[in-house]
C-alpha cells in the first residue's frame, strides 16, 4: 500500500473532471437550444451555419426590397389610372365638340376644360413620388442621347446600344402666298365686301374695314382654320399649323374683286400654293431588318416585333444627307431593385415619362376646324401609350410578387437546413444530461472512498 500517490483518487478525479465538462456542455446546449455554441463543438458546422445565416438575412432583406418595389409600382399605377381617366374625359370633350351643333363659344369652353386637364396630367407627372423619388418625370427611364431631335421615348424592349437614323429631307409646312402686295398701307380701307374661307373657317370682310382690321380678322379666322396668317413684304401669307403631307391648304375668296383686293390671283381666287411634306427618314444602323417606320410630319415612330418601339420628334427644319442622327440608348436611369441575397441579383424597372409632351397632346386644340377630329385620334394614341406603360408596370408587379414568394420559400428552406445543423435535439441532450449527472454523482461518491484508502495504512502502524 502506498500513501504518497493515491492513484485511485487521481484516476477518479480525472474522470470526474471529464464528467463535469460533459455535464456543463449538456447544460449549455439545453439552455441555449443550440448544439454548436463554440467553434470547438463543430468547426465545419460552425462555418456552414454562418454562411447560411448570412444568406437567410440577405434573403429576408431582398424580400423586403421586392415588396418596396411593388409599393412603388402600385403608386405609379394608381397615378396612371387617374391619367387614363383624364384622357377619357378629354376624348369625351373632343367627341362633343366634333358635332356641328356647337358654336365657337362652346368649343372654347370645352378647350378651357381641356387645358385645365392638361395641367393636371403635367402635375401628376411632376408630383407623383415615393420616398421623395419622383416616378413619372422620366428620371426612372433609361437615358437616350441624340442631337437634332426631341421627345425621345422608347419601349422597355429597346435594348441599350447605338441606333442611327438618316434624315435626308426635313418636314415642311404648306403655304399659300398672295401674288401681289396689298397690305403696304394698313390704314387704307379695303373698299370691297365679301368673305374669305381658310380651311372651312369663314372670315367676313366689310368694305369699310382697313387693311389692319382685315388682317386681324384673317389672323383670327386662320387660327381656327389651322393656319398662321402673316404679312411679308405687303403680301398676305398663310402657313399651315402642322407639318406633313396631310396639311390642309384650302383658301378661297367669295369674289374676284375681293381676291384682287387681297392680292390673290383673279383666275382661281387664291395665290401660290406649296404643299407640306413629311420628313424623309431612313434606318441606317442598329435596327432589325423587320423594323418599320411611320413618319407623320416631323414625328417618327419606329416599331418592330416583340414590342420594340422608338419615338422621336425631328427638330424644325433639320435634315442632313451626310451624317445620320445617332441615338445612344444607355442602361442609365432605370431603377435597380436588389431582389437577391448576393451581388448582381437585381431587377431593373423602367418607368416612362408621362406628360402632355410625351403623349403629344400638349398642342391639342378642339376650337380649330379639324381640331376635334384630330384630338380624337391623338387621344386614342395617348390612351394606348398609357395603357402600354401600365401593362409593363403590371408585368413588373407580377414578377416581383413571384420574387417575394420565391425569396420567402428559399429563406424558409435554408432556415430549416440551418436548424438541422445548429439546433439541439432536446430529448437526446436531456438524456445525455441525465447520464452525465448520474456519472458525476457516482464519481463524487467513488472519489470520497478513494480519499479514505490512505487511512487504512494507520491500521498497519498500530
Amino acid at each position: 500500500m502506498k500513501i504518497n500517490y493515491n492513484m485511485s483518487a487521481v484516476i477518479t478525479n480525472n474522470q470526474l473532471h471529464r464528467t463535469e465538462n460533459n455535464l456543463t456542455s449538456a447544460m449549455e446546449k439545453l439552455s441555449s437550444g443550440l448544439k454548436i455554441n463554440h467553434a470547438k463543438d463543430d468547426a465545419a458546422g460552425m462555418a456552414i451555419s454562418n454562411k447560411m445565416r448570412l444568406q437567410i438575412d440577405g434573403l429576408d432583406q431582398a424580400s423586403r426590397n421586392a415588396s418596396d418595389g411593388t409599393s412603388v409600382l402600385q403608386t405609379t399605377d394608381g397615378a396612371l389610372n387617374e391619367v387614363t381617366s383624364i384622357i377619357q374625359r378629354m376624348r369625351e370633350l373632343a367627341v362633343q365638340t366634333a358635332t356641328g351643333t356647337n358654336t365657337q363659344a362652346d368649343k372654347k369652353a370645352a378647350q378651357h376644360e381641356i387645358e385645365s386637364l392638361k395641367d393636371e396630367i403635367n402635375r401628376v407627372s411632376r408630383d407623383t413620388e415615393f420616398n421623395t423619388k419622383i416616378l413619372l418625370d422620366g428620371t426612372l427611364e433609361q437615358r437616350v442621347y441624340a442631337k437634332n431631335v426631341s421627345r425621345i421615348s422608347t419601349s422597355v424592349y429597346v435594348n441599350p446600344g447605338d441606333y442611327d437614323v438618316m434624315v435626308s429631307a426635313a418636314a415642311t409646312k404648306g403655304t399659300v402666298e398672295a401674288e401681289a402686295a396689298k397690305f403696304n398701307d394698313m390704314t387704307a380701307e379695303i373698299g370691297i365686301s365679301g368673305s374669305l374661307k381658310v380651311n372651312g373657317s369663314q372670315i367676313d370682310i366689310s368694305a369699310s374695314d382697313t387693311y389692319e382690321e382685315v388682317f386681324e380678322k384673317i389672323r383670327n379666322g386662320a387660327e381656327i382654320g389651322e393656319m398662321d396668317a402673316t404679312v411679308d413684304g405687303g403680301k398676305l401669307v398663310f402657313t399651315s399649323a402642322f407639318y406633313g403631307d396631310d396639311t390642309d391648304l384650302d383658301v378661297s375668296c367669295s369674289s374676284l374683286p375681293l381676291a384682287d383686293a387681297l392680292g390673290f390671283s383673279t383666275k382661281d381666287k387664291m395665290g401660290i400654293v406649296t404643299e407640306g411634306k413629311d420628313a424623309t427618314v431612313e434606318l441606317v444602323d442598329g435596327f432589325a431588318d423587320t423594323a418599320t417606320t411611320k413618319v407623320t410630319g416631323n414625328r417618327v415612330t419606329i416599331s418592330d416585333k416583340d414590342g420594340f418601339e422608338f419615338n422621336f420628334l425631328i427638330d424644325d427644319g433639320f435634315s442632313d444627307n451626310t451624317d445620320p442622327v445617332k441615338f445612344e440608348v444607355t442602361d442609365i436611369g432605370a431603377m435597380s431593385l436588389q431582389i437577391g441575397a448576393n451581388q448582381y441579383q437585381t431587377m431593373d424597372v423602367r418607368i416612362a415619362r408621362v406628360d402632355t409632351e410625351t403623349l403629344f397632346i400638349d398642342d391639342m386644340d378642339v376650337t380649330t376646324v379639324h381640331g376635334a377630329d384630330r384630338a380624337i385620334s391623338t387621344l386614342d394614341e395617348a390612351l394606348a401609350t398609357v395603357s402600354g406603360i401600365r401593362a409593363s408596370i403590371g408585368a413588373y408587379s407580377n414578377r416581383l410578387d413571384y420574387a417575394v414568394e420565391s425569396l420567402d420559400e428559399t429563406s424558409e428552406n435554408v432556415t430549416s437546413a440551418l436548424s438541422r445543423i445548429e439546433d439541439v435535439d432536446m430529448a437526446e441532450e436531456m438524456s445525455e444530461y441525465t447520464q452525465q449527472n448520474v456519472l458525476q454523482q457516482a464519481a463524487i461518491s467513488v472519489l470520497t472512498q478513494a480519499n479514505d484508502l490512505p487511512q487504512q495504512v494507520l491500521q498497519l502502524l498500530q
